[in-house]
């Protein structure tokens, strides 16, 4: 997910969710044995030499906030040795008399942060950016901070990339395509990527995250993470737990299947396929039983619009269809790939979208051919292209293919998502070979890439309890990840809000962000079993 708002999953397409966005079960305090069982990695405090501490030299930026970079050791085994370089921005608390700290933030993907954190700075409550600095850093390998770059150029990776399908590949010649055109890929990051391929987990980022705190002379770590960023503070509570401060984890991973690895796919691990059907076919029922004004896909019930939805999919598996301004093509693919929306906002035109492709598909059109698209490779954030504006910095898929199979360790083989495909398609349908495919990239990726990965365990004790917020209807990260995160950490409490959506800061709800604000400024955590109930149905009646 690159941004506070565009906090998606890893390596899974998010075209759709653009604006702004923090659990029914119980208090856990302590993993099963089996969870615990994994073997930790060295934390920071046990390096043989301390890193150096950077020093911050603050300067105005984008109106009214401020910038700073720091040098951090590109590898924490050999701290003294060379450094890399992280971006840093922040706000100060708009009401310095009643400031409470410093409040880090990160917004998913793994992604680019600074570029739209002013733009999304206001979507903060207003009660935590009162009271907080609110900090956040482009991470290691992404970039204002030392990127992760395979080729010179954008449209040199362009070209390695052209071709392939949109969304994912449908058939043995597009699977040939796919599989061929990241082999090059891979192989083309293993040969110019550099030494931070090996140094590039959420593992490193949590240490630089930790150095970033002493520099600022904060004795505990406040921190929200969204999505991917909730793997990102897991990985900070057990390196680091003396440390931990008010921590919200909010759209959150199975930290257990995020970090073993295995013969699956992560995204398959996780269950997010299933998640991810799930609410789409919830999307059809309420739209069914809804009129057309509030959802203009509506047949007139659940089955009969679900029963549309499948004759859609299967006239597109045909002919592609060209609709919108400007126009765009698409395809089964491309279709299943913008679904289900993250934000229930987004629902209502989504619908509107279906209609129209729907409408187009009764014209018996002409094969159209898909535009070459790069992978898009965010999941639990938003991809990239690999384009860039003047005076951006390159910012290619691979900066999130480095960080994804480092952390998640999954199969290294294209005959092992060829299966996973097929067990997805059994299913979950459409949705799971596309979360198959979108973690493709990872199959011939350097193996020694995930050295520096934190496997566990995960139940640290950490100096404060961390609020873990998930939504029962989560598409993207689902709400049984969320149980499994919160029964993990050592202290932890699960706010559940029974609504659909990817994290609760995505999809507000007054509730949730009351408790949030109360755990965030005072520390008061929600009873044990508390469950917020969402504002507004996805389609409203009149």
């Amino acid at each position: 997910m690159r941004s506070i708002s565009q906090h998606a999953r890893f390596l899974r397409p998010v075209a759709a969710a653009t604006a702004a966005g923090v659990v029914m079960v119980s208090l856990a305090v302590a993993t099963t044995d089996a969870r615990a069982s994994t073997g930790a990695a060295p934390a920071a405090s046990a390096m043989a030499d301390a890193p150096r501490v950077p020093q911050l030299s603050w300067t105005a930026c984008d109106g009214g906030f401020q910038c700073t970079t720091a040098r951090v050791p590109l590898d924490y085994q050999h701290p003294q040795g060379a450094t890399i370089s992280i971006a840093v921005i922040r706000h100060l608390a708009t009401s310095p008399a009643h400031r409470a700290g410093t409040l880090f933030v990160n917004g998913g993907g793994p992604s680019v942060q600074i570029e739209s954190f002013p733009a999304e700075y206001p979507a903060i409550p207003a009660a935590l950016r009162a009271r907080f600095d609110i900090v956040s850093f482009d991470m290691r390998g992404f970039g204002l901070s030392t990127p992760v770059q395979c080729f010179p150029t954008a449209a040199a990776e362009n070209k390695v990339l052209a071709g392939l399908p949109t969304g994912f590949p449908v058939g043995a010649r597009q699977v040939a395509t796919w599989e061929k055109t990241f082999a090059r890929f891979d192989a083309t990051c293993a040969r110019n990527g550099g030494s931070l391929l090996q140094h590039d987990t959420s593992a490193d980022v949590a240490r630089d995250m930790n150095l970033l705190r002493q520099a600022m002379a904060i004795r505990k770590l406040n921190y929200i993470g969204l999505s991917y960023g909730t793997g990102l503070g897991a990985d900070y509570a057990n390196l680091f737990p003396a440390t931990v401060g008010h921590m919200v984890l909010d759209g959150n991973l199975d930290p257990v299947a995020w970090s073993t690895g295995g013969r699956l796919p992560d995204h398959l691990r996780e269950g997010e396929d299933l998640a991810s059907a799930s609410v789409m076919r919830s999307f059809l029922g309420l739209c069914g039983a809804a009129s057309t004004t509030a959802c203009a896909f509506s047949a007139g019930d659940p089955a009969a619009t679900q029963a549309k939805f499948a004759t859609l999919l299967n006239r597109l598996l045909k002919h592609p269809v060209t609709t919108g301004t400007p126009p765009q093509t698409f395809t089964y693919a491309a279709t299943i790939n913008e679904l289900p929306p993250s934000l229930v906002s987004d629902w209502p035109s989504f619908a509107v979208l279906l209609q129209r492709l729907w409408a187009a598909s009764a014209v018996n059109q002409a094969p159209a051919a898909a535009s070459p698209a790069a992978p898009r490779t965010g999941a639990h954030g938003t991809a990239t292209n690999g384009t860039a504006a003047p005076n951006t910095p390159y910012s290619g898929p691979e900066q999130q293919v480095a960080e994804y199979c480092a952390d998640t360790a999954g199969p290294y083989s294209t005959r092992a998502y060829e299966a996973a495909a097929r067990l997805a398609a059994a299913r979950s349908g459409g949705f799971g070979v596309d979360l198959t495919w979108s973690g493709e990239p990872c199959a011939a990726w350097p193996a020694n890439a995930s050295t520096d990965r934190y496997p566990g365990p995960w139940n640290r004790w950490t100096a404060s309890p961390i609020l873990v917020i998930g939504n029962t209807g989560d598409p993207n990260t689902p709400y049984r990840d969320a149980v499994a995160m919160s029964r993990d950490l050592a202290r932890a409490r699960l706010l559940t809000v029974n609504e659909f959506g990817h994290t609760e800061f995505g999809n507000p709800d007054a509730c949730a962000t009351s408790y949030e604000i109360s755990y965030m400024t005072t520390g008061a955590l929600p009873r044990a079993g508390t469950v917020c109930q969402a504002d507004a149905p996805p389609f409203p009646g009149p």
